[in-house]
């Protein structure tokens, strides 16, 4: 009951967090895409044969989920304004995302045929299971890393609260954009386009933010 009362409060003090609710109708329709789209590209470069596979690198890319919900939940605690910023990133980011696969339905031919059973394919093999090669392009891995990132990056208690945060956030977003061509989950071509979607994004609600304030910053210093 205790804790009942207490998460209960918790709700009370951070109503913000409601807005999550507006992402359900995203993750509606990319569940509704994976059923009923028929690939009809198939997304392939001459540097994807090059990539070597690197079962090890599937840790990564499962971090993505706890990363993603650590973002969401650190801002939601923290700051109203990263985390409807952040918010903002993710739902326009997908909705991107998606609506390329409606126009450009495509799928990607690169995994390899998992026979060890040691853990690491074991997680690979989960991940073939659990997630199907459609819908790759852009990325949705690294659209959402990157929007994360981004957020952390411009969090001044993220800075002040975690020691190296920032530093950590960077590594783990390369490693987690890095992770998805080396499981072969994605081609080059998706994460390029992914990075070229979240810098798209991130101008609006990150760089021309910072500008004018440094620009109002610099012009009460020179009145002064």
């Amino acid at each position: 009951m205790k804790t009942m009362r207490n998460f209960r409060k918790f709700l009370s003090e951070h109503k913000h967090l409601y807005s999550l609710l507006l992402l359900v109708p995203i993750l509606i329709w990319f569940k509704y895409l994976e059923r009923a789209l028929v690939p009809e590209y198939f997304i392939h470069a001459v540097l994807d044969d090059r990539i070597p596979f690197v079962k090890e690198f599937v840790v990564p890319y499962l971090i993505w989920f706890p990363y993603i919900a650590y973002g969401v939940i650190f801002t939601g605690i923290y700051s109203r304004r990263d985390f409807y910023k952040l918010l903002v990133f993710l739902a326009c980011g997908m909705s991107v995302a998606y609506t390329v696969y409606m126009i450009y339905p495509n799928a990607q031919n690169l995994r390899p045929v998992i026979t060890k059973k040691d853990p690491f394919s074991l997680l690979v093999k989960m991940v073939y299971a659990t997630d199907t090669p459609t819908n790759v392009c852009p990325s949705v891995h690294v659209i959402n890393s990157i929007a994360v990132n981004a957020a952390l990056q411009h969090s001044e208690d993220f800075a002040r609260k975690i020691k190296n945060g920032r530093i950590a956030s960077h590594i783990l977003t390369i490693l987690i954009c890095l992770s998805t061509v080396f499981i072969k989950q994605h081609s080059v071509l998706d994460v390029g386009w992914g990075i070229v979607t979240g810098m798209v994004l991130y101008i609006p609600l990150y760089a021309l933010p910072a500008i004018k304030r440094r620009s109002w910053a610099r012009s009460i210093r020179i009145k002064g």
